[in-house]
């Protein structure tokens, strides 16, 4: 596992000397959008403005359970309202590392919901129908995501066509440096739009491969045949791009299931050796896993493991995988390597967790070389 001084040194390096030319780099990302609530769950309330959080999930369950077969009362605290959803967290920072993005999802339909007005700002913004809702109920140890879905089963190849425009879509997918699309566990009907740009978009695509970013985003309540299909269809688009399959610790595990691979060792080794097992039958051009602690990128049977900087007291959690895919993907498309891009995503996931905003590449190389003690 990477994480010595002077291999962050190194990519901080190679990144500021590649660094001019993210302003030239373009990215299409979507397609979900949802307002996003963090919220704390009350432990002990003092008066009316202190109290203490349940500070874990373990605890928070113990709670709930010890309800059973009675009732009890869970107390919310809204820490901050704001724009949520893998694409738009992804790609709010990817402009804010510099990139010219241009997103279509799920936003407010016909006009923007408030949350989103600044990311317009940012990037390019198109959105097709209302956003999803989440509450997200955050801890020291994680967070659990409660949403309201019902506004997504509007996000189809058919809305896409007629609300946003099918030539409108081509020009972006066929031109952007990079293309992401995520949150495919959420979107009823994303499998169908992959399917459905296959048949009518990649015939027609001329010029250099580009890249292409897939997050399942936490499929485990979709059934093994979806999920089997969703990556099918990811492998596809290798014809026409270099593919990166983004996943999580949880993630990779759920997949693993489906593939019927051993997932028995649970060690950083173990994950590293998941990975290469399921790159081999998910054929794509890079896997990359991020746990919370390091991550690790797969690619021509090689995977590099980089520690990543952890934080003991985050301010926030929730769009931090996102960020990490943000910086991987700047990485990739500087042409660092597997391990460099690596340690591109944990710091710029490093970064969010602990000022809540998202870092610009000058703090990137930043936190590299002066990393924390924590």
């Amino acid at each position: 596992m990477l994480n010595s001084q002077e291999f962050r040194n190194g990519v901080a390096d190679r990144l500021d000397a590649v660094a001019a030319k993210v302003p030239a780099l373009s990215a299409f990302v979507g397609l979900d959008g949802f307002v996003d609530e963090i919220l704390h769950v009350v432990d002990k309330r003092y008066d009316a403005e202190r109290f203490d959080r349940v500070p874990t999930i373990a605890a928070y369950g113990a709670r709930l359970s010890a309800a059973a077969g009675h009732s009890t009362n869970v107390e919310l605290v809204n820490v901050l309202t704001k724009l949520g959803g893998n694409g738009p967290i992804m790609a709010n920072a990817l402009a804010s590392l510099g990139l010219r993005v241009s997103y279509l999802g799920a936003l407010g339909y016909p006009a923007l919901h408030p949350v989103f007005e600044g990311f317009s700002r940012r990037a390019d913004v198109a959105s097709i129908c209302g956003p999803g809702l989440t509450d997200a109920l955050e801890f020291e140890d994680g967070k659990i995501m409660v949403g309201k879905h019902y506004t997504l089963k509007e996000v189809n190849w058919a809305n896409i066509c007629n609300r946003y425009g099918k030539d409108r879509f081509a020009l972006k997918f066929a031109s952007a440096d990079l293309v992401g699309f995520v949150n495919w566990t959420m979107l009823p009907y994303m499998s169908d739009i992959w399917a459905a740009i296959q048949s009518d978009l990649l015939p027609g695509l001329l010029g250099e491969r580009r890249k292409i970013f897939f997050d399942l985003a936490d499929p485990e309540k979709r059934t093994a045949a979806d999920i089997q299909r969703a990556l099918d269809l990811i492998v596809r688009f290798q014809s026409r791009f270099d593919v990166i399959l983004g996943l999580n610790e949880k993630e990779a595990y759920e997949i693993a299931r489906v593939l019927g691979l051993d997932a028995s060792h649970r060690d950083w080794q173990g994950l590293a050796q998941l990975g290469l097992e399921i790159q081999k039958r998910v054929a794509v051009d890079t896997l990359v896993i991020h746990p919370v602690a390091y991550a690790l990128a797969v690619s021509n049977g090689q995977a590099d493991v980089v520690e990543g900087p952890v934080c003991r007291k985050p301010m926030i959690t929730t769009g931090a995988g996102d960020h990490f895919n943000s910086g991987f993907c700047l990485g990739k498309l500087l042409g660092l390597s597997n391990a460099d891009s690596v340690l591109c995503g944990a710091t710029t996931s490093g970064h969010y967790v602990r000022t809540a905003e998202s870092p610009r590449v000058s703090d990137l190389s930043q936190l590299m070389r002066r990393w924390p003690a924590e």
